[in-house]
């Protein structure tokens, strides 16, 4: 459902586009573009995206999926306003915001998930282990690493709970940027991107 800024029916909105706030993270577009195809939507999907930051996913999902529910996950009050913002600025309504620290917080939300978007979290096995037991069958994870750590550690995780159709994905992304009289490129930071389901 296109929202008067963003009137197409594509993701990837432009990051420019939402509000921001210094030193809170936003997933780039093209990283962004590729979250939402691991997380293989369905028109009424319930999404937990769990270190919401900016909202950039909670955003897109929603404008994605209308019949379907978002619950974004953050711990702090002002992060949690700026998603509010952006929903509001898309004129996203089904997306609710809970203030909480994952995992102690996952038991208390209002709805069960079918897909689980976790791109914060400093106790990643412990958020993954809760996460597991409300996951339905065929449900899917999907988790963003930054570093080697958090990248093993997931890994080491998904093998604990024998995660089936696991995909991992790092992205390699330039963007064309003028600087002073120049055009260059400019990459944006490399990410993995680790997917896969529940089958019991």
């Amino acid at each position: 459902m296109p929202s008067p800024i963003w009137p197409y029916i594509t993701p990837g909105i432009p990051d420019d586009l939402f509000d921001r706030l210094p030193g809170i993270p936003l997933s780039k577009r093209e990283v962004r573009l590729l979250l939402i195809s691991h997380l293989r939507l369905i028109p009424d999907t319930i999404l937990w995206d769990i270190g919401a930051g900016t909202g950039t996913i909670p955003v897109e999902v929603g404008l994605l999926c209308p019949q379907g529910k978002i619950i974004a996950v953050e711990r702090d009050e002002e992060v949690a306003g700026l998603i509010r913002r952006n929903c509001d600025r898309f004129s996203v309504p089904n997306v609710d915001i809970i203030i909480g620290s994952a995992p102690e917080c996952l038991k208390d939300l209002p709805a069960r998930p079918n897909r689980v978007c976790i791109e914060g979290g400093r106790p990643i096995k412990d958020i993954l282990f809760e996460v597991w037991h409300y996951l339905p069958h065929q449900g899917r994870v999907v988790v963003t690493a930054g570093n080697l750590e958090t990248l093993y550690s997931v890994s080491e995780t998904f093998a604990q709970l024998q995660v089936r159709n696991i995909e991992v994905v790092q992205s390699a992304v330039n963007r064309l940027e003028k600087r002073g009289n120049h055009q260059t490129f400019a990459a944006v930071d490399p990410i993995f991107i680790l997917s896969g389901e529940k089958l019991e």
